[in-house]
This record gives C-alpha cells, structure tokens and sequence, in this order.
C-alpha cells in the first residue's frame, strides 16, 4: 500500500489518449501516470476510464446543463444545457480540470493544460485565464471564491472532496486501515530481529577442510548433526561436543587414524588425529630425529591407517679383540650394530646376545671369536636276553637258542675354543647305525635221572680236570670241541643234549659223559680216560 494519496495507473491498466485528441498534441500510451485519488483524467472513455467523483456535481450544478463537446466522453450520457456557462464559470471549471489533470497535484499536463498546484500551461490556446485559476484550483486546501448559487455550492463540495481525496478516507477510517498495518510490520521487525540474532556464523574445520556457514544450531553436537558429521571415539572435537556456538565460533573435527606402530622391536597398534606421519609421531611423542622410520615424514595417513616401523637412535658399546667401541645407531639387530662398530663376525664367531636380537640403548655386546672341531664317537649297545621254557631239557640245563649281538650308536660332539678357552665339548647329534639283536635262551623243566648205572664208581671229577680244567664252558683253540668234557658237537647231540655242549649245565654235561662211556668206554678220551679208575 502507498504512502501517498497519489497511485500509478498501473493498478487500473495503460491507457491512451482520449478519442478527441487532435493528432500529435498526445504524447502516447503512458506507463506510469500519477493522479490523485478520485480524480478522473478528462475526457477518457473506454476500458480502463477512472470513476470520475467531481464532474458529476460540477455538470450538474456550475453547467447547469450546458455541454461541452471538447470534453465530452464516449461513455458519458450528454445532460440537456439550460443555458451557456459565463466565461468566469467555464474558467473555474478548467481550473478544478486543470488542477487535477492526468499528471495530478505535481504538474501532470492534463488535457486542458493544467500542471496542478505547481501552475497551469494553456495546451490549445484558449482562456488565458485558466492558467491562472488552474494553480488555484489544484492547492490541497484551495477555496473558490462563487457567489452562493449552485454553481458555488458545487464549488465547495468539489474542494472538500478534494481535501478528502489526499487522505482517500476519514481520519478515524485510516486510523482503523494502518492499525493492522503497523500491527503487521511491528511483527515482522520483531521476527527480522529474532531471525538474525538465532543466525550465527561459524567456522567449520573437518580433517583440515575449512568453511565459513550460517547455522541456527544452538551447540556443537548440533552443528555436526546438521552437517551431517559422524564421529567416533577416537576422532577429537573442539569444542567439545555439547558446548554452546556463538557467532565467530570455530569448531574443528580431526580423523581418528590407526597406526600399526612397531617402536623399537615392540608392536603395537595406537590412535592418532594426524594427517601425516611426522604429525603422527610429534602427537605420539616420538623423537624422529637419527631414527629410522620405514615411511617418509611426509606421507599422509589415510582415514584407514597404515603400518609403521621406528627404530630410535641408541648407543651401543661392542667389546671384541680386546677393544672397547661405542656407537650410536639405528640398527635393527645386534650383527647390524657390531658391524657398523667395523667389527666383522667369521666362521663361528657369535655375539654374547643373540646376534638377531634388538640393541638396546645402554646395551653392552662381546664379540666370541670361536673355533673348534667336530668329533665322532661310537659305542656298543647291550642286546637283551629272551628265555624260554623247554620241557625238552633237564631242569637246570639253559640251551642258547639265538645268540645276541651288541648294537653300535655314533656320536657327534662339537669341541669349541672360546676367545682361546676350550669348551666342554656339546652333543650335536647322536646316531643308532645297527640295532642290537636279543639272545634266546631255552630253559630245560625235564627231571634230571639219578645216574647211568655203572658209572657211579668213576672218577669223573679228575677226568674234567684233565680235559677242561674243570671249567663247563671250556672250549678248544680250535673250537671244535667245548665243556667240562671236550665234547664235539655232534656227538653231544647224539647223546641227547642240545645247542652247544658248553652251554648246558655240569650236570648235565656229568649225565651225557656218564651215557658215552656206557657205549665206548674210555675210548673218546685217550689221553685222560685213564684218570676215571684212581
């Protein structure tokens, strides 16, 4: 709504010039043309014609019938004139026309030439004296000074129309019409303020990518939640999440990485918000300086992490051939750190610590210059005895079966000389190359007889003196014959006996001697027989 008691035709639509313009005195179809609330524009007819609220009563009581063909319009009955207007009537007449013209109180040239309050310009030529009438008739509070006839009257109904027509209305009835007005706009003010002190902006930091946004979140966790952030336990916020935003507030979110670190030979896996491994180690408290780091410092950590090796520089001392060496390193074993001392380990040379072990800072190493030997060693394995019961056999009589046969182990043994010590020699490994075989041996359960008839009276005795020294296991040189009585061992075993004659018991041998001599006499013993008669 305007401010103003003037509006644009723009609320009634464009119009052209009146049907009884002469040619070229119009200036075209206008776009914006301001005229005064009730106001009509003189002599428009047609589509888009302005409710003309003045020269109704003017026509009615100054013309008093009397027409006028120059300002007649298409869409307005003719009134029957009782009589011709005097040139003072017809001059106001053109006054109030001209004062509210189509361009209305600032001046707009209206078709009789009028320019409103600001002076009135004669456009056809005619009555000089409506220029002069035409700024008075334009004035807000403007009075025509009539006699009290009709003409008058209309006159002064005209003037309080006019003075009406600025405001469009009463005072009371715009009182009521802007109360809303203001009701509405006190409101929106009220809102515009609100709507700006709730809209904040903030900076926003996510992993290192920062941006500048309007929010009307009342904290952090709301901010990420309306970005759309997601983070975990090991991600780190700041503020914290849940602290109060402001305008101008900065609010930066950093990545959990996982880094599988191994630091110094000890494996283990931590956490970090850095974007880059020299980052990752100065928030890990890492020293990189001298250190060894399988990856470059300026590698970045992806949000998947990655795997990293850090060896420290340490201070090693390294004893060898007598002489004492220092240094400082980043080696990742114990051989490593002796040969950067320009010590070099040959043959069986070793270390005091394990070679392959981690040098630690502080550690001391000897260096063990060894030399030895390997010796071999063998050694007999016993065989076992298996016996058996043989009812075949007196009682007291043990027959070997299978004779046993000692196994063979071999032995390997590493003789060292330490710094020129020897060492007790060490097994390095420890062979059976042939397994020992068991003997068996048949036990005889037969009862023994008492004797050979006989043979009772013989002295056996000195006849086993003779041939065997008196030993039952007695066997010749040439190992032909064996036992207390020499026997061979076919004629043992045509005797009965079994197995070897020296592996039988002497009684036994006694019983079979006793047997032979029954048969043949002293005869299979020609040099001793003779001792069985003393």
């Amino acid at each position: 709504m305007s401010n103003s008691q003037y509006e644009t035709y723009e609320a009634y639509g464009p119009y052209s010039a009146p049907p009884h313009t002469p040619s070229g005195l119009w200036p075209g179809p206008y776009e914006a043309e301001t005229v005064a609330y009730g106001v009509p524009a003189p002599g428009y007819a047609g589509e888009g014609a302005y409710v003309d609220t003045y020269r109704p009563g003017y026509e009615a009581g100054a013309h008093a019938g009397v027409p006028d063909p120059a300002h007649a319009r298409a869409d307005e009955p003719t009134l029957p004139h009782q009589s011709a207007l005097a040139p003072a009537d017809e001059a106001r007449e053109h006054a109030a026309y001209a004062g509210y013209g189509e361009h209305g109180e600032h001046g707009g040239q209206g078709e009789h030439g009028g320019h409103g309050r600001h002076g009135g310009r004669v456009e056809h030529g005619r009555h000089p004296e409506y220029a002069v009438l035409a700024g008075a008739g334009a004035g807000a509070d403007a009075d025509l000074d009539v006699d009290e006839t009709d003409a008058g009257a209309g006159a002064r109904r005209r003037a309080t129309r006019r003075r009406r027509g600025r405001s469009g209305e009463r005072p009371e009835s715009a009182v009521r019409r802007l109360l809303p007005q203001a009701l509405v706009v006190a409101f929106l003010a009220g809102g515009t303020s609100a709507f700006v002190a709730e809209d904040k902006a903030v900076e926003l930091s996510v992993d290192g990518r920062q941006r500048v946004l309007h929010t009307f979140a009342d904290d952090v966790s709301e901010l990420l939640t309306e970005e759309g952030v997601r983070t975990g336990a090991h991600d780190r916020i700041a503020p914290a999440p849940g602290t109060a935003l402001t305008s101008g507030d900065e609010v930066a979110v950093r990545y959990g990485r996982p880094v599988r670190l191994t630091l110094d030979g000890r494996a283990q896996e931590v956490w970090t918000t850095a974007r880059t491994v020299e980052g990752a180690l100065d928030e890990l408290g890492v020293r990189a300086e001298g250190a060894y780091l399988s990856a470059a410092p300026t590698q970045p950590i992806g949000r998947t992490g990655l795997a990293l090796d850090v060896r420290t520089e340490r201070a090693v001392t390294v004893l060898a051939d007598g002489r004492t060496r220092t240094v400082r390193t980043n080696a990742a074993t114990v051989r490593e750190a002796v040969e950067e001392a320009g010590i070099t380990l040959h043959g069986q040379d070793t270390t005091s610590v394990p070679p392959e072990s981690f040098p630690r800072d502080g550690q001391t190493v000897t260096v063990l210059r060894v030399s030895g030997r390997r010796e071999i060693q063998e050694e007999q394995i016993p065989f076992g005895v298996e016996r058996t019961q043989d009812p075949s056999l007196f009682k007291g009589t043990e027959v070997v079966a299978r004779p046993g046969q000692p196994g063979l182990r071999r032995t390997v043994y590493l003789v060292r000389t330490v710094n020129g010590v020897r060492q007790k020699p060490r097994r390095e490994k420890s062979e059976v190359v042939r397994a020992p075989r068991k003997q068996v041996v048949r036990v005889g359960t037969k009862p023994r007889p008492a004797s050979v008839r006989g043979t009772d009276h013989l002295n056996w005795r000195e006849l086993a003196a003779c041939e065997s020294g008196g030993r039952p296991n007695a066997v010749d040189p040439s190992g032909t014959y064996g036992g207390l009585y020499q026997f061979d061992a076919r004629t043992w075993h045509r005797l009965g006996g079994s197995g070897r004659p020296q592996d039988a018991p002497a009684e036994e041998q006694t019983y079979r001697a006793k047997k032979l001599y029954v048969k043949r006499g002293t005869t299979p013993w020609p040099h001793c027989g003779a001792r069985l008669h003393k």
